[in-house]
């Protein structure tokens, strides 16, 4: 196509907010690249946080790294939302762009905990704009008929950079230096690369028109969600290790349902200019949907993160074996994700999607829930495809559905309110999971005891070889609070004393699964009661273009 044509389309589509496929591919590639560089860093900073704590002699700070990053990209999350609603989301999504990749930088070359926890709060910033504004956009740009479609490319790039993410952070964690630069280091500097890329795409192709309108900004909500989410946030990730009824834990509690009282009375107050306009929840599909969200993300991260958990101290698989076998799950996931796409833009039916994802979900955690310890494989990898196959065809539905309830000016409080609720689902599933994963497996001390002494009395030898010393650092908890502190030693010791802990895990890790099993199921009933309304055929854009029109000729 010749330049002027080029131009003449541009000018068509800045008319009609309608766009060819061609230029819609375009700003796709961009939207991917900038969510491939988000997607990308979690996978990639995780499978290499300890050995970035262990050289920067900070092991006991590292959850803090992790905490700044999430506090930041959660709360941040809603405000890009109501703020591309006002001023238009491409010069936020470059804006978040290289907020992202100057913290990226700056975290590589830090020098302590404090350092790389402030850095990847920064990094946080920029974070939480780059995932709900690439689906916002995309609204933006394709009707919700054919969005899911689109979506399913999203998923593919998400799935690619799950399974990438151990890898490349696995091999970086392993290299002392390179190019006379620390190995973990690596991990930050790469997104300089991919983060550049990503900024020129966006600044070539994405052209989205944006019709202005005048709102006030909700400062005051901006604040009160900071002072809801924060303290929720911290007892999430800390509470296990104070203690869900300390006194550290409870203070947070409080101040987190004082910030959650004053946000919605402000955001009432603000009306239809607040972050969160109280006014969507109305519609009984986004009310519905946003519940589900909650709900999913609780059962889908807190179950989640068991599976690795079983592969690594069960099976012995290394963090980065351990990504690999994660695979089957990112399969199940980009195929269910692509075809009830092409079945909703076909059909215009989504609903359909919501049940089957929630009961798919549903079944393959029952499944888990008859592991055994000795379990193959291969037997892990069926359960892992269902779960995949499930959630293919429930995030993306979720978020279409969403914005189909809204007006076109809501589009993107609609997406930031669905990725912000199932990131706090997902928050508070892993804290709550997390605890009685582990909870259970300190139950299970006593039993674990009278195991092993029944080993060694059989085989008094054992307690002389060097690499059962570990036995005797077991403090009041038992070789279960070992466990949770550094498995690691359960792949040297001897298997006799080995299987007892391994069978004790994987009965935790059932618990896990059965309660996760449970949360779906409710899920599942809701998603009956949603109710389907018909798929837009315009675009957020050209809807927008199309009340501009009406409004200037009346």
């Amino acid at each position: 196509m010749a330049r002027a044509e080029r131009k003449a389309a541009a000018a068509e589509s800045a008319k009609t907010g309608v766009m060819t496929h061609r230029q819609i591919m375009l700003v796709l590639a961009g939207l991917m690249s900038g969510m491939f560089l988000s997607a990308l860093d979690q996978s990639v900073v995780g499978s290499a946080m300890r050995t970035i704590a262990d050289d920067l002699q900070g092991l006991e700070l590292q959850a803090w790294a992790t905490t700044a990053y999430l506090i930041t990209s959660t709360i941040t999350t809603p405000l890009y939302g109501k703020l591309g609603d006002i001023f238009g989301r491409r010069r936020l999504f470059i804006f978040a762009i290289i907020v992202f990749v100057v913290g990226s930088v700056a975290g590589a070359f830090s020098n302590s905990m404090f350092e790389l926890a402030a850095w990847r709060a920064f990094q946080g910033i920029g974070a939480g704009g780059l995932f709900t504004l690439s689906l916002t956009i995309l609204a933006d740009i394709v009707p919700p008929r054919e969005r899911a479609r689109y979506q399913g490319m999203f998923m593919a790039v998400f799935g690619t950079s799950s399974v990438l993410g151990p890898l490349i952070g696995g091999l970086f964690a392993d290299i002392d230096t390179f190019l006379f630069i620390d190995g973990w280091r690596w991990i930050f500097l790469i997104n300089l690369p991919i983060g550049i890329v990503a900024l020129l795409m966006v600044v070539a192709f994405l052209h989205v028109p944006h019709t202005a309108r005048k709102s006030r900004i909700d400062w005051w909500g901006a604040a009160a969600i900071i002072v809801a989410v924060v303290p929720l946030l911290l007892v999430a990730e800390n509470g296990r290790d104070w203690g869900w009824d300390s006194s550290s834990s409870i203070a947070l509690y409080v101040t987190g349902a004082i910030g959650i009282v004053a946000f919605i009375l402000i955001e009432r107050k603000m009306g239809t200019d607040a972050i969160l306009p109280l006014h969507l929840f109305k519609s009984r599909t986004f009310s519905m949907t946003t519940i589900m969200g909650v709900i999913v993300g609780v059962g889908m991260f807190g179950g989640m993160m068991t599976i690795p958990l079983i592969l690594q101290i069960v099976d012995g698989a290394s963090p980065t074996e351990a990504g690999l076998l994660m695979i089957p799950m990112t399969i199940g996931m980009m195929t269910a994700s692509m075809g009830s796409g092409i079945i909703t833009g076909r059909t215009g039916k989504y609903k359909i999607f919501m049940i089957g994802g929630t009961g798919l979900m549903t079944i393959s955690y029952i499944y888990f829930g008859q592991m055994t310890y000795d379990w193959e494989v291969w037997q892990i990898s069926i359960g892992m495809v269902v779960l995949g196959l499930g959630l293919g065809q429930l995030m993306q539905t979720l978020t279409v559905a969403a914005q189909n309830s809204v007006e076109a000016a809501n589009i993107g409080v609609a997406t930031s309110s669905s990725t912000f609720f199932r990131q706090m689902g997902g928050t508070a599933g892993v804290a709550v999971f997390l605890s009685i994963l582990f909870a259970t497996l300190a139950d299970k001390g006593t039993w674990i005891g009278e195991q092993i002494a029944a080993v060694l009395k059989a085989k008094p030898e054992l307690m002389s070889l060097p690499e059962n010393a570990v036995l005797t650092q077991a403090g009041p908890g038992g070789l279960s609070d070992l466990v949770a502190k550094d498995s690691s030693f359960l792949q040297t010791i001897s298997p006799e004393i080995s299987e007892p802990i391994l069978v004790a895990f994987t009965q935790a890790g059932v618990v896990v699964f059965n309660s996760a099993a449970a949360v779906i199921a409710v899920a599942f009933v809701l998603s009956w009661f949603v109710k389907e309304i018909p798929l837009r055929t315009q675009s957020g854009v050209a809807a927008k273009a199309a009340e501009a029109r009406l409004e200037s000729m009346g």
